[in-house]
C-alpha cells in the first residue's frame, strides 16, 4: 500500500519527467528548425534561436551574438549559396536537459546542387548548448566542425556542455 509521501516523491519524479520531455522535444524541433530556415534564406528567424549574446562557431566564422547569426545569414555569401541550391539537415540530435540549461549533439549535412546532381559539400559534428530564456530554450554556443576525420570534431559528438 502506497503511503502519502510515496505518492507525493512519485508525482515529483513524475513532473520532473514530463518537464524533461518537454525540454527535449522542443530543443529537438529548435535544433530541426535551423535548416528550414536557414535554406530559406531568413536571417531574422534564424537569429532567433539563438540568445541575445548567444555564439556559432563555424569553419573560421566566430559569431558572438544574435546579431552576427542574423548577419551571416543575410550575407553575399550564405544567399549566393542558398540561390545556388543548397539544403542543410541536423539531426537527430541527443539531448540532456539539466534543468533550465541543456545541451545537444548531433550530426549535420550540407548538401549543394552541382550542375544536375546534388552533392554532399560537409559533414559536420555539432555542439549545441541551450538555456531556456523567457519561457522558450535559446542557443547560447554551437559549435560546428568539419567530419574530416579531426579528433577535435569527432569529441564533440561525447562531449559534455561546453564551458
Amino acid at each position: 500500500m502506497s503511503t502519502e509521501s510515496d505518492v507525493e516523491a512519485r508525482l515529483r519524479l513524475l513532473e520532473q519527467q514530463v518537464h524533461d520531455l518537454t525540454a527535449q522535444i522542443a530543443i529537438t524541433g529548435l535544433i530541426a528548425s535551423y535548416g528550414p530556415l536557414v535554406d530559406a534564406g531568413s536571417p531574422d528567424d534564424v537569429a532567433a534561436l539563438w540568445s541575445e549574446d548567444g555564439s556559432y562557431e563555424v569553419e573560421g566564422w566566430n559569431m558572438r551574438s544574435r546579431a552576427d547569426v542574423r548577419a551571416m545569414v543575410a550575407s553575399d555569401a550564405h544567399q549566393n549559396l542558398i540561390a545556388a541550391g543548397a539544403a542543410h539537415f541536423l539531426g537527430p540530435a541527443h539531448v540532456d536537459v539539466q534543468g533550465d540549461d541543456a545541451y545537444a549533439v548531433c550530426e549535420s549535412l550540407l548538401v549543394r546542387r552541382r550542375e544536375d546532381r546534388w552533392v554532399v559539400a560537409r559533414a559536420g559534428a555539432n555542439h549545441f548548448t541551450l538555456r531556456r530564456i523567457d519561457d522558450r530554450w535559446q542557443i547560447t554556443r554551437r559549435v560546428t566542425r568539419a567530419l574530416d576525420g579531426n579528433l577535435e570534431a569527432r569529441a564533440l559528438l561525447t562531449a559534455a556542455p561546453l564551458g
